[in-house]
């Protein structure tokens, strides 16, 4: 007999086992965080005003993720009700210089952070003499080392403070029973993460983890453990012809220091001045004498924030409703049944699965039965996004 093939060990994920993940908008005061919060959310939620810390208390908004599929899906189907994916974005209070040690609203800021699964830096890079800057002026890669550094010093307190307190539980703990080695292996993997964050003076998304080391990195709930993505505010005259002296220096920051993260650049103004149209029609032609190649930015910022939470969606679809769920790329059948209901992952016999892409291309489920594309799955399945499922669950 041939040696049984050892099954592929999953991969770990930074961050929480969670499938209602959300994005905090963070930066400095007077960048335009609430501003861009009020048109990504459509609302005014936000307490957008020319002054610091105008938000306080972090407000929260589900906004919609942009998904032709999920268009094409509502007019095949033809539903009474249709609920796309959302995205959670939350309004964070501006951070200043100081803020790891409590200055400005600091530790208030740092726990509302601490509660985001990943985070939208805004970074200013417009000048705008009645738009007064905390700073005193404008320069962008000050304010992406501010913010940076105030991240990474009150992750080094934290890991410095989980540390003294693993070397305290492995203290008395001995060679012999799993406990103990559990004890010792956790202590070394903290100083490994305080040494990532104070030698090697890096983020720690960065270092590559391996998953035992990822259990306990994610009990430290870092602020530089979440995925970041850079929305630069440009002027609508900077944004439209595509051209700012400081985005080529924020790219070159951001490879140097962040290598691979996204940088998105966005007109907060123009985007506030597109929502007061009130249509995407007006919208649409709005655009169009600006330039042929201009187009909003927030749908792109959207999908990317789902996308940076390593986040997919599933659909279930009927007459009565067709519906986006989101779930943790990864997620195997009965956790995304889950999602629906406890019972369908507590008491789940199997899916019947369709891929988007199939349907579409044979043009109905009975089409797809057909072509053998519409298959039964079971417990080991591993969801794939764009699947659209029907789930069998027990008595």
């Amino acid at each position: 007999m041939p040696p049984k093939k050892a099954a592929p060990v999953e991969r770990a994920k930074l961050g929480r086992p969670s499938n209602n993940l959300k994005m905090g908008i963070v930066g400095l005061p007077n960048v335009g965080k609430s501003s861009l919060f009020n048109v990504i959310a459509k609302c005014d939620l936000g307490k957008a005003a020319n002054f610091p810390y105008a938000t306080i208390e972090p407000e929260e908004a589900r906004v919609p993720v942009p998904d032709e599929r999920f268009l094409w899906l509502v007019d095949q189907y033809k539903p009474k009700n249709q609920i796309p994916a959302f995205l959670t974005c939350i309004d964070i209070a501006g951070l200043t210089a100081g803020a790891s040690t409590g200055a400005g609203l600091g530790n208030a800021f740092l726990s509302n952070v601490r509660a985001v699964d990943g985070i939208f830096q805004v970074i200013r890079a417009f000048d705008d003499a009645e738009v007064i800057h905390v700073e005193g002026d404008v320069n962008p890669i000050r304010d992406m080392e501010i913010i940076s550094t105030e991240l990474r010093l009150k992750d080094i307190e934290w890991t410095e403070k989980a540390l003294e307190q693993a070397r305290s539980k492995a203290r008395g703990a001995g060679n012999n029973s799993l406990e103990d080695k559990k004890k010792k292996e956790e202590v070394a993997i903290i100083e490994k993460v305080l040494n990532v964050l104070t030698e090697e003076n890096k983020d720690v998304r960065k270092h590559d983890w391996g998953n035992k080391e990822i259990d306990v990195v994610n009990t430290l709930s870092l602020l530089t453990a979440k995925p970041v993505i850079y929305l630069v505010n440009l002027s609508e005259k900077d944004y439209v012809r595509k051209k700012n002296k400081w985005l080529p220096k924020i790219k070159e920051w951001i490879d140097t220091n962040n290598p691979g993260d996204l940088l998105i650049p966005f007109s907060v103004a123009l985007e506030e001045r597109l929502l007061q149209l009130g249509s995407p029609e007006a919208e649409a032609e709005e655009l169009k004498t600006l330039g042929p190649n201009v187009t909003g930015a927030l749908g792109k910022i959207t999908k990317a924030g789902y996308d940076g939470l390593d986040l997919i969606r599933y659909f279930t679809c009927g007459p009565d409703e067709v519906r986006a769920w989101t779930i943790r790329k990864g997620t195997k059948a009965p956790q995304a049944a889950g999602v629906i209901h406890t019972d369908f992952e507590n008491k789940f016999v199997c899916g019947e699965i369709m891929a988007y892409n199939d349907l579409k291309e044979h043009g109905s489920e009975n089409g797809c039965k057909a072509a053998g594309k519409y298959v039964q799955k079971g417990k080991t399945y591993e969801m794939v996004d764009g699947d659209i499922a029907y789930w069998k669950s027990g008595a």
